[in-house]
């Protein structure tokens, strides 16, 4: 049987391109989806399976934990990409907001991690765990405080679980900051967009997948981070 990959939040965008890249490969793909989406069938015809989860409510991911553990034998990778990007200026209600940003972000790749830890430990040929950060996790974010220090706090799982998984399971982020455009987004937008970094590109979401399958094949490198931003941080 193929090895299996747990990708959260693999429904659309990078999560979306890591998944179709990781069925091409041969592996066995769980994906997770907060709600449909219209990749979804692709997603299924190409092979993988889907599992309904919202990362919000720790009974989808007590589901989603004990599913695998009944109908996995071990796990390759679990990629954490299932992300809510909510800001302060959409509430007033700031409790509500760090909470579910930390829920989303920190507590339910928690969670996974020590759940499926018994899998990860007995893929033969050891495994990984990606988690899917971003750029604001060392710069912050005036507009999106809640949402930048819950990164932050992904990343510090990052350094732990590298520690308490060695040398069995590899554990590092993908820190991006520009990759995609959204389909709303304006051509003003996206020319100020592009001279934050010093190449000046949108390169997409195969950035992710490049970094992805460098820390697949990776030997020697656990508890670091991958910056995709262009040299965005020597502006």
């Amino acid at each position: 049987m193929a090895d299996t990959i747990l990708i959260t939040g693999g429904a659309q965008r990078l999560g979306l391109a890591m998944a179709l890249d990781l069925l091409a490969q041969g592996f066995h793909v769980i994906v997770t989806y907060r709600s449909e989406r219209p990749a979804l069938a692709s997603l299924t015809d190409a092979g993988a399976e889907t599992i309904q989860c919202d990362f919000a409510q720790n009974s989808d991911i007590a589901r989603l934990i004990q599913h695998i553990n009944t109908s996995c034998e071990s796990l390759r990778a679990i990629i954490h990409n299932a992300s809510d990007w909510d800001a302060e200026k959409h509430t007033n209600d700031y409790p509500a907001l760090l909470n579910k940003m930390m829920q989303v972000h920190v507590s339910g790749p928690y969670q996974l991690n020590l759940g499926l830890k018994d899998l990860l430990l007995a893929h033969p040929n050891g495994a990984d765990i990606i988690h899917m950060t971003d750029y604001v996790q060392t710069k912050g974010s005036s507009k999106h405080i809640a949402y930048s220090a819950s990164k932050a706090a992904l990343h510090n799982l990052t350094l732990s679980f590298a520690q308490a998984l060695a040398p069995s399971v590899k554990v590092n982020s993908i820190a991006p900051a520009l990759l995609m455009f959204n389909e709303h987004d304006s051509d003003e937008y996206k020319a100020r967009s592009l001279k934050k970094s010093l190449l000046e590109i949108c390169p997409g979401a195969g950035e992710a997948v490049k970094a992805m399958n460098f820390l697949f094949a990776s030997d020697f490198v656990t508890g670091q981070t991958m910056h995709l931003d262009g040299g965005r941080h020597l502006k």
